[in-house]
């Protein structure tokens, strides 16, 4: 044998044993892929267990956090119609119909709530009036006296087939003075 191809010979005698160990090496890489994937599929399927288990607890909160935002809206509303109302109500001592320009004007103040909801209630000085005549009569006899003007609502705090406030009214009430 020639020098080279001795060295030839030692140099194929290695690549032989290091293939043998890097196919040893591929062979454990594969059993360790094999593991990982069996693994994280188990993890994918616990990740899915529990978004089950949480999504109707996150469904509730959104939910009831969009029904809150809608009552405080209806709230909102009321109490600015409920202010409208109370002025025109106090500015209406020389007028015939107070009664009914207090109530329209508080309806026509909230768009958004329905009418046939809204229960209003006038009074001047602490005595109810329910009419346009009894109301006429109350502010023309009482200038400077306070007037009051109240509305109820109703409200519905129900969230995926519970409702949180079953008997849940909204009420606002503004006081002027006859002028």
């Amino acid at each position: 044998m020639r020098p080279h191809e001795h060295e030839a010979v030692a140099v194929a005698i290695i690549r032989h044993k290091t293939m043998g160990r890097d196919a040893i090496a591929c062979a454990r890489r594969f059993v360790r892929f094999k593991a990982a994937k069996a693994k994280s599929l188990g993890e994918r399927g616990a990740a899915l267990v529990e978004f089950g288990l949480l999504a109707p607890v996150l469904l509730l909160i959104l939910l009831g956090t969009a029904q809150f935002g809608l009552t405080l809206n209806q709230f909102v509303t009321l109490t600015n119609a409920v202010s409208i109302g109370g002025l025109q109500f106090a500015l209406s001592r020389s007028d015939t119909t107070p009664y009914t320009d207090a109530v329209n004007a508080v309806k026509n103040a909230a768009p958004s709530l329905k009418p046939a909801s809204l229960t209003i209630t006038l009074s001047v000085n602490g005595a109810n009036c329910g009419t346009d005549a009894a109301c006429m009569a109350a502010l023309t006899n009482n200038v400077g006296q306070p007037s009051q003007v109240t509305a109820t609502y109703p409200c519905n705090l129900q969230v995926m087939w519970y409702n949180f406030a079953p008997a849940c009214n909204l009420t606002s009430q503004v006081t002027e003075r006859v002028q």
